[in-house]
């Protein structure tokens, strides 16, 4: 068994990802075409589901016995101060990747932006599809191509190696929008590495996709301006966007410190 390990631990990352590649294309069969109903997103959704809990299973009860480094890395559900704090540094990391991926798109080619707006049947799409989007998702993403792939490897020297890769596989996954996805897929696993937890990289993800959400819901409801890019996808916000964000990261970054240091306390 010790064997066959050490031969899979350095093909886990492109096995993990295969998987993923798997799972998230079973779970989009049901949206394929041009008819889109809402027993559509049910059924995928339920599909979705079904594809966590089989990936829980793997990451918890098969893969530490495989590899002995999994152990290190927890699946046990932060308090909620963690996960409401971390929900709202996720607004101030949209915004900023925005205008990352723009700068570094800028430098190569002049970059068309558009304002964006939203119809009321464009927003009841995209409502619909928020609830995949922000409950589902990022939990099967971040369990494959965060915990399934990187968790084998004990050095941080390989975690992060293997986080780069993925984080590229991850931006081919999303095609279009490949730079926003590689660095968000570098934050997610950087966190994960560092938190040793992948619900606090599942928190981000999920409030990342919430705030593109909420925006749409923003711009549809003509309370601010917001510029858009197709290819790749990129969202440029308004001031009282950036201002918004930035006041509920601070605030955030409070909520998880006052946490920890009850945590200290109660120790």
């Amino acid at each position: 068994m010790k064997k066959i390990a050490s031969i899979l631990k350095p093909l886990m990352p492109i096995l993990a990802a295969a998987y993923g590649f798997a799972l998230i294309y079973v779970t989009a069969l049901p949206l394929d075409g041009d008819t889109k109903t809402f027993a559509n997103d049910l059924l995928s959704c339920l599909i979705t589901l079904v594809c966590i809990i089989l990936t829980f299973f793997l990451v918890k009860r098969v893969e530490p016995k495989w590899f002995s480094s999994a152990s290190q890395f927890s699946l046990k559900i932060p308090k909620w101060p963690i996960i409401i704090g971390l929900l709202m540094m996720a607004p101030l990391w949209l915004v900023a990747e925005g205008y990352l991926v723009y700068g570094l798109t800028s430098l190569f080619h002049t970059v068309q932006l558009e304002t964006l707006t939203y119809t009321t049947s464009e927003l009841r799409e995209d409502l619909t599809a928020s609830i995949h989007a922000v409950l589902l998702a990022p939990v099967l993403e971040e369990l494959c191509f965060r915990q399934m792939a990187i968790s084998p490897f004990r050095r941080r020297s390989a975690q992060v190696a293997v986080c780069v890769v993925m984080a590229v596989l991850f931006g081919i996954l999303h095609v279009r929008n490949f730079p926003g996805a590689f660095l968000a897929a570098m934050a997610y696993g950087l966190v994960f590495i560092w938190s040793r937890n992948i619900w606090y990289g599942v928190a981000l993800h999920a409030g990342h996709n919430l705030t593109a959400t909420l925006l749409a819901i923003y711009c549809w409801l003509g309370l601010g301006d917001m510029q858009m890019a197709k290819i790749p996808v990129i969202f440029l916000t308004d001031t009282l966007v950036i201002i918004g964000s930035i006041v509920l990261a601070i605030a955030g970054i409070l909520v998880v410190l006052q946490r920890q240091t009850n945590k200290i306390k109660e120790k």
